[in-house]
């Protein structure tokens, strides 16, 4: 049976593990980024994650997710926010198949994610899906028949860039936006307050923690519903850290992309929360990895 490695670049943590020909992940791990080190660094970590995979593995493909806008067709990065320095140009396939002389793709993160929700998640079944990642920041994708929509420009669905009033959808309703609203509302240290800490105290009725969360989740039902009157999606996921929070969070959004949405759109417009969770990077770079190579 034929095994890959694959390999999930995020800002925070490199999750990683080794995948056989059916999907199941054989084994896994995680280390950090270290994002600040840059690109080059970023590299040299992912080369040894491959090098000790291959001691243990007879390898039959690399599989990349990775944050930033990515060429699939070249396998390398054409654009990278400040997050990681001198990310963008990083051309991943080249160097891993030069390196290591096994085929190589490469996926955004976020359109990853997406592919392992479609293909075999939360949105399994579903023609048109709308997966969002909510965290630092919002990242989209747009996937139809199980095929990532990519837009002219391989830049579709950037919806975190969406203008809303004066700022944008991340600026607005962005996890990372929340944990400062409420610190800077307690008059506390930013570092004091996580999503984690914010959800337990908004269930004891922390009115502070309450009001902050609404706010998030009335900007994130406005955006879906902006996107779903464009596209039209036959299911709607999201994931990110503070999905975690299904029971509490689910039925809000639902309210809140109610109210946003006409009834004859949001009767037919299912909202999920992602099954998959941390492994949905390296089980999307997977299926993408099968796609490209004709596989899938």
């Amino acid at each position: 049976m034929k095994k890959y490695v694959s390999i999930d670049i995020g800002g925070t943590e490199i999750k990683h593990g080794v995948i056989d020909e059916e999907g199941v992940i054989l084994e896994k791990g995680s280390q950090k980024t270290e994002a600040r080190r840059g690109g080059a660094s970023i590299v040299q970590k992912a080369v040894g994650i491959v090098k000790k995979y291959q001691t243990e593995h007879k390898l039959s493909g690399i599989c990349i997710s990775t944050a930033g806008m990515v060429d699939v067709e070249r396998g390398e990065i054409f654009y990278s926010a400040p997050l990681i320095p001198e990310y963008t140009g990083t051309p991943w396939k080249k160097t891993m198949e030069r390196t290591f002389g096994l085929p190589c793709e490469v996926e955004n993160d976020v359109n990853c994610a997406g592919l392992a929700e479609t293909i075999s998640g939360a949105a399994k079944g579903s023609r048109i899906v709308l997966c969002l990642t909510v965290g630092t920041g919002i990242g989209g994708c747009i996937l139809m028949d199980q095929k990532v929509f990519r837009g002219y420009s391989n830049s579709a669905c950037e919806v975190g860039y969406m203008c809303m009033g004066d700022s944008d959808f991340q600026t607005l309703g962005a996890a990372s936006v929340l944990c400062r609203k409420v610190a800077e509302r307690k008059r506390g240290k930013p570092e004091e307050w996580d999503g984690r800490r914010i959800f337990e105290e908004a269930k004891k009725g922390d009115m502070i923690c309450v009001k902050a969360v609404d706010e998030m989740v009335d900007v994130l039902g406005r955006g879906i519903a902006n996107i779903c009157y464009v596209l039209n999606p036959q299911t709607v996921v999201l994931g990110g850290g503070i999905m975690a929070q299904k029971d509490y969070l689910l039925p809000r959004l639902q309210e809140a992309m109610d109210r946003y949405l006409i009834e004859s759109i949001s009767c037919r417009t299912a909202l999920k929360m992602a099954e998959h969770r941390n492994d949905a990077g390296i089980l999307g770079a997977f299926y993408h990895f099968l796609i490209r190579q004709g596989k899938g």
